[in-house]
């Protein structure tokens, strides 16, 4: 049976697998390469023909995160990627590249979508808003299992301040902020975001998720909120079922 890959590009580096979608986990074991330097299209584009050329020959569609905002495949910002991105036309850069058919996802979205399919939303109705806690704040909206892309909420103001500047992991590590302060600052972001949407559910993820337990208990807010569960496979089973959803 033909699985689609998901292949997950990051800062630092890119890795893949073939996803089973009925089981929601990796068909094959990941194969993880080093993001060049510098991060051209061009270059990320010859990474992934290497990384497709790593399993087994398929038909099937391929996913590919992207850190930034996209619309119809073309790249419109790439903050932690090089700046030659923004304008380009990826989906058709990798679809030429790779001689398969290629969708493309933001890495949080990506995320979403696998935790709202098969982790921590699992089941779970009405509206998810899954945010990413890491460098910055990402997120993710889904609703009834529908994703709302590019929903970039860790660039809502709050109190004149971006608030993944005030609120990331990255802030709390830069600034040797206690759980207990960190919690404070997560408190206002997650309260003004049950203000925006009234969500059902906030899954949290990024790799500070993995000690929830001392922080998440610390938020103050009404609306329910867990720890992602599915960590750092999200954005390659999340990836394969937006590509799988958009072949079909």
């Amino acid at each position: 049976m033909d699985h689609p890959l998901g292949i997950d590009f990051g800062g630092t580096g890119i890795k893949g697998a073939p996803v089973d979608l009925a089981a929601g986990d990796f068909a094959q074991k990941k194969v993880k390469i080093d993001t060049p330097r510098p991060a051209t299209p061009t270059a990320v584009a010859g990474v992934f023909r290497e990384l497709v050329a790593d399993f087994p020959r398929s038909a099937a569609a391929v996913g590919i995160t992207v850190p930034g905002v996209m619309k119809r495949g073309v790249v419109h910002s790439a903050p932690n990627i090089d700046p030659a991105w923004i304008g380009t036309d990826a989906d058709a850069l990798f679809t030429e590249a790779l001689g398969r058919e290629v969708h493309l996802i933001n890495d949080a979205d990506a995320a979403g979508l696998a935790e709202v399919e098969y982790g921590a939303a699992r089941g779970r109705r009405g509206l998810v808003i899954v945010t990413t806690l890491g460098t910055g704040i990402g997120s993710a909206l889904v609703h009834d299992g529908v994703l709302v892309p590019n929903s970039e909420l860790g660039h809502v103001q709050i109190d004149g301040r971006v608030a993944e500047q005030h609120a990331a992991n990255s802030i709390r590590e830069r600034d040797d902020l206690s759980w207990p302060e960190w919690a404070e600052r997560l408190t206002v972001y997650y309260r003004t975001l049950e203000r925006l949407f009234t969500p059902e559910l906030f899954v949290v993820g990024g790799g500070v998720s993995q000690q929830s337990e001392e922080f998440l208990p610390l938020i103050e807010i009404e609306t329910e909120i867990v720890p992602a569960t599915l960590r750092n496979r999200a954005g390659i089973i999340g990836a394969a079922l937006a590509a799988s959803r958009a072949a079909s």
